[in-house]
């Protein structure tokens, strides 16, 4: 006969479950594949109001065209914005797959772990009885041999448990990977999202000011047009002029400015730029690129100085375009635009995050100046007398 206690050994042992068994884990994948196909169609149209924006650049420039400039600018940027959401809802259902994934994973460890320690207490307990012991309990020299037969049976079913507990945990860590990355993903794509739903939100303000000068006639459209053009240029030519005195000034007096090796402060609260440097989608690009960040922030918002520096102008220009510009070290000036009101006087020196004034751009408020869609902070950066992106100088 064979021992007792060897009888019913093999026990069913964990085996590593196929997630897409799961039929949590199969619907996830169903809806997964639905999103990806939503965001293909969006892509297509995204292209094709890019292609609408570029045959719109050859046409006449007018009231109407630039109603109809923003009102594509508006539909391209809402279909960026549902593209955005559909990846975000995508890599959301991808991260609560992989989370279920990880959960099978993690059971069928526990189940082979616990198959493992009814194998070892097994070979335990037949460790503790001798050969000779195994040869005078059974009837037969037969029985025997077949008792360390089983004995050798079980000594490799330990070895294929070890091995496959070895192999889920190996894939249990490349899925838990996998759902740092895509959790990264999904924080990235919320930051996104939020951005460019702030975007569009400004380029519907933009439409707002434009059909607002639908009920007065193109001429008078085009002369105001005319003078946004002329206001930015002047200041533009102002900017450069004021440098070089200030720097000339500066020279002559042999005053020293402080460099900022740690790069330039945020001059309003970090928050969400709606139109960048040289932006493509600046709603005003066939008069001017756009020479700054625009950064929103809400009417009257605290203006701090991005660095230490001097005062080259501070121009307060009643209901027109008001601006501060600060002369720095390095070569550096910063320009503040739209501002509602100056707090400091030209040829006085600043510190990094001293306030000087406060923000503006709210349409028909003072400083705000031609054609401005709403409240936020126009930012510029030069080098050398050149607008230079201010995102490679903020910290």
């Amino acid at each position: 006969m064979i021992i007792p206690v060897s009888s019913g050994i093999f026990l069913a042992r964990g085996e590593v479950t196929d997630a897409s068994n799961n039929p949590e884990v199969v619907e996830l994948n169903r809806q997964i594949r639905l999103k990806r196909e939503q965001a293909d169609e969006l892509q297509k149209k995204q292209k094709e109001y890019e292609a609408l924006l570029a045959q719109k650049q050859d046409e006449k420039i007018d009231l109407n065209y630039q109603i109809a400039m923003l009102d594509n600018h508006v539909a391209k940027t809402q279909i960026e914005a549902d593209s955005i959401k559909l990846n975000l809802d995508q890599t959301e259902l991808q991260v609560r797959k992989t989370n279920l994934e990880i959960f099978d994973k993690q059971e069928a460890i526990d189940k082979e772990k616990e198959h493992i320690s009814s194998v070892l207490r097994v070979l335990y307990k037949e460790n503790q009885t001798s050969s000779l012991e195994i040869l005078l309990l059974n009837d037969s020299f037969s029985d025997f041999l077949n008792q360390l037969k089983y004995l050798g049976d079980v000594n490799g079913e330990l070895a294929l448990s070890l091995g496959s507990l070895r192999d889920v945990k190996a894939s249990l860590e490349t899925k838990k990977a996998e759902l740092n990355t895509k959790v990264a993903e999904l924080a990235k794509l919320k930051i996104e999202y939020d951005d460019k739903l702030a975007k569009l939100q400004a380029e519907k303000e933009n439409k707002s000011v434009i059909l607002s000068q639908i009920m007065i006639s193109e001429a008078e459209y085009e002369t105001l047009i005319a003078q946004a053009k002329k206001e930015q240029s002047q200041a533009s030519a102002d900017a450069v002029s004021y440098e070089q005195k200030a720097r000339q000034k500066l020279q002559a007096s042999k005053e020293q400015l402080v460099s900022n090796p740690d790069g330039l402060t945020w001059p309003v609260p970090k928050n969400t730029i709606t139109a960048y440097f040289h932006d493509p989608d600046y709603p005003f690009r066939y008069l001017f690129e756009h020479p700054a960040i625009d950064i929103r922030a809400p009417q009257g918002t605290k203006v701090h100085a991005a660095a230490a520096g001097y005062v080259a102008r501070a121009k307060d220009a009643g209901m027109g375009y008001s601006y501060i510009m600060i002369v720095h070290a390095d070569g550096l000036a910063t320009v503040y635009g739209h501002v509602s009101k100056i707090l400091v006087e030209e040829d006085s020196y600043v510190n990094q995050g001293d306030v000087i004034g406060l923000s503006g751009a709210m349409p028909g408020t003072p400083g705000a100046g031609k054609l401005t869609s709403g409240p936020h902070m126009h930012f510029e950066v030069r080098l050398n007398g050149i607008p230079v992106n201010p995102l490679d100088y903020l910290q």
